[in-house]
């Protein structure tokens, strides 16, 4: 008979436990990323963080936003598409004077 081995089970102490739901609180990264590099499954930050008392989830920076930082990036966001604009039209100024025929090729005569 061939006998099975069955994993062993990793078990984390209370510090590790607080210090990793502590780094993914605070660097920002979603649980999924923070669990990769400490080797663990991201369900283990979210049960853990129960642990934590007042721990909330990290907010996210896109939600948060005042008017000004809000007013900015739309004004980065419009300069940025005027200026392919701008691009677009040279191309295809570009492309319309490529396209056209040569003067020779008009009149017919050979070069």
């Amino acid at each position: 008979m061939k006998q099975t081995s069955v994993p062993e089970r990793s078990k984390f102490d209370e510090t590790f436990k607080r210090e990793a739901v502590g780094n993914w609180l605070r660097s920002g990264k979603s649980a999924t990323v923070v669990a990769e590099e400490l080797g663990i499954t991201s369900h283990h930050l979210y049960a853990w963080r129960k642990l934590v008392p007042g721990a909330k989830p990290p907010v996210r920076a896109a939600k948060a936003g005042s008017v000004a930082d809000l007013q900015g990036q739309l004004e980065a966001a419009q300069r940025e598409l005027r200026h392919v604009r701008e691009q677009c039209l040279i191309l295809k100024k570009t492309l319309g004077i490529l396209s056209e025929p040569s003067p020779s090729a008009i009149n017919g005569s050979k070069p």
